[in-house]
């Protein structure tokens, strides 16, 4: 009878998944406590983890685990090859949060190029004014370029075609004829792309190739007034170098729900931009998206014991042949 860890709250229908499910015993993360934790892990066979660091220290504590899922896509807090060294096999769950992010990436889209927060904010001031000229912009027009097609990115570009803009699409991984059978422009000369775009929105994930790709040279390639939007993993983008585009004058603005180091424990020079529009990674967070990725955490621990997990919610199956 596998004993699953919930680490941190997630919505109660996954935890309602797994205490319906037989042969399981759910330990719930009322139950966690920094006191308790290590006595947990002595006992558990998969964990369901949100942004709980997963390394050596931890798994170290956890001798009887087959399996790790996280709640959502990324999984930098998690030492892979670790777990992978081990024959414990990580696990995320693809499909619940993109619709969710995709909606966060078109919001970020439209509050940075209807300067919706610098118009609050002077409403609130007492400004109500309608401007002869303005410095806003339409989308329906405009080109966007997507770095990044995959599940969340190719749900951008359909929300960017439905508001009529230009879509460009950059992923070296995937097929130019793919990309263009579906209505998008594929654009695989990156700065000439660059310097094309209005918006520059970032789908892909953080790994060695891609940690700082958005650094000076990137950025300068961007065309003049251009805004930048990052969904993705805050490590893509080298920040002072962002800033020192927007204090220039080079981009009009940037909308981030990532940032480099998170949790935020101190401001960071971005915030004392008002060009800036930052989300505390909150782009999957919804009320619907929290709900599925609990669903998706908890089918996939019950597919992993089971034997059935599908093969695209797996992030290592090297591990199967390590234990």
């Amino acid at each position: 009878m596998p004993e699953i860890l919930v680490v941190s709250p997630i919505h109660q229908d996954g935890l309602a998944r797994l205490r319906a499910e037989p042969g399981f015993t759910l330990i719930p993360p009322s139950e966690v406590s920094p006191a308790s934790l290590p006595g947990l892990l002595a006992r558990a066979e998969g964990i369901i983890v949100r942004g709980t660091r997963v390394d050596d220290a931890l798994l170290d504590q956890a001798p009887r685990l087959r399996f790790v899922c996280r709640h959502g896509v990324g999984y930098d807090s998690v030492d892979v090859p670790a777990l992978s060294a081990r024959g414990i096999t990580l696990a995320i769950t693809p499909e619940a949060n993109a619709a969710s992010v995709a909606e966060h990436a078109l919001m970020l889209m439209l509050a940075l190029s209807r300067q919706v927060v610098h118009c609050n904010a002077g409403v609130r001031r007492g400004d109500w004014v309608v401007p002869s000229s303005s410095p806003t912009q339409d989308l329906a027009g405009a080109t966007v370029l997507l770095l990044g097609f995959g599940r969340i990115g190719t749900r951008v570009a359909r929300l960017c075609a439905a508001f009529g803009m230009r879509v460009l699409v950059h992923d070296p991984f995937i097929p130019a004829n793919t990309i263009r059978g579906l209505g998008y422009e594929p654009a695989p000369d990156l700065p000439a792309a660059l310097a094309q775009a209005a918006i520059v929105s970032l789908h892909c994930p953080s790994n060695a190739a891609t940690r700082g790709m958005v650094n000076a040279a990137f950025l300068a390639a961007m065309r003049p007034g251009a805004l930048l939007v990052n969904t993705a993993r805050g490590t893509l983008v080298d920040e002072a170098a962002l800033e020192a585009a927007l204090r220039s004058g080079h981009l009009a603005g940037a909308g981030l729900d990532v940032v480099a180091v998170e949790p935020m424990t101190a401001a960071i020079p971005l915030l004392s931009l008002d060009t800036v529009v930052v989300t505390p990674h909150v782009a999957a967070s919804t009320a619907q998206g929290l709900r599925r990725m609990a669903l998706a955490s908890a089918e996939n621990t019950v597919q992993f014991f089971a034997g059935t997990l599908a093969p695209d919610c797996i992030v290592n199956p090297e591990a199967a042949g390590t234990a």
